[in-house]
């Protein structure tokens, strides 16, 4: 790899190429999960909440910065090996990730949904572990967003005890 570009088994791709790409993939797993709570405010008000759980307001600008970190970490662990086995547990979080929130809000299906966000924490866990080697950086990227999967795990469960 140089430093403007890294060559791949397809010839020669820019970094800030690589990073839209990154970019568009998480914006594809935000907009399917955007698509899975519109209109889902009421929704969300009217479930039996534990008294920690943050207003409706709250998730979209977390969810913006977390989507913004995902993107780069991924970005520069491709940076450094391309499309590697890491990488496809990174794919693997951005699936779980995305239908999460149709699981959630567009089917109602809170036990589902908190099979799925368990399985997100675990591949989420496996991706840190993996990237670690790669860059430290793309790993430490992950983890604000490993935290807040653990604290939607938490608000998913005790929702799904109140709401079942």
């Amino acid at each position: 790899m140089t430093g403007d570009v890294m060559r791949g088994r397809h010839g020669t791709v820019s970094p800030w190429l690589g990073l839209a790409g990154f970019g568009a993939a998480v914006a594809v797993a935000a907009l399917l999960g955007g698509l899975g709570v519109a209109g889902t405010a009421g929704e969300y008000q009217s479930l039996e909440r534990p008294a920690w759980a943050p207003p409706s307001a709250v998730f979209g600008p977390v969810w913006t910065v977390l989507y913004v970190m995902i993107a780069v970490s991924g970005w520069l662990v491709w940076r450094r090996t391309g499309w590697s086995p890491a990488l496809n547990w990174y794919a693997g979080q951005l699936v779980l990730n995305a239908i999460w929130t149709p699981i959630f809000f567009g089917f109602g299906q809170y036990g589902l949904a908190l099979v799925d966000i368990m399985i997100l924490w675990v591949v989420i866990g496996v991706t840190v572990w993996k990237f670690r080697p790669v860059s430290k950086a793309a790993a430490g990227l992950l983890l604000p967003y490993w935290m807040w999967v653990t604290f939607a795990t938490a608000l998913n469960a005790a929702i799904r005890l109140a709401n079942h």
